[in-house]
């Protein structure tokens, strides 16, 4: 038996997140614990004044591709919420799907770290981002 969650189950719970997933429109494509990767198909309602993808695109998509990584175990007792977040802008993007992988790379008892990263269709990196998260008990 797997331990991998069940991807329309997960897609399902997260649908709660409906900045992530109704205003911004970003799809869950995998989730398992400690890695996720979501996509987005920017349009109009995405862009600056001058055309570029906004920041906070990048930062609802890492923070919901942190999420999912993270919380994907339904049935788990905590549920991790992001404390701190840091990100570098590599370069900019030019039209096309926007796609972040989530990895964990520390995992400790309170506190996790991971890092998150942004590419464009053609697998260019255009962001970096760190999250740290903070472990409670899930209500």
């Amino acid at each position: 038996m797997s331990n991998t969650p069940d991807l329309e189950k997960v897609r399902e719970f997260f649908r709660g997140d409906k900045y992530a997933t109704e205003a911004t429109g970003i799809v869950i494509e995998k989730a398992v614990k400690g890695h996720s990767v979501v996509s987005l198909e920017p349009d109009g309602r995405h862009l600056n004044a001058v055309g570029g993808l906004m920041g906070a695109v990048y930062y609802t998509m890492a923070d919901f591709a942190f999420a999912v990584a993270e919380n994907c175990e339904l049935d788990s007792d905590t549920i991790t919420v992001t404390q701190a977040t840091q990100m570098n802008f590599l370069r900019s993007w030019h039209g096309g799907k926007v796609t972040c992988t989530a990895d964990i790379v520390k995992d400790g008892r309170y506190i996790c770290l991971y890092e998150v990263k942004a590419f464009d269709t053609e697998g260019k990196e255009l962001a970096l981002i760190i999250v740290n998260g903070f472990k409670t008990a899930r209500k």
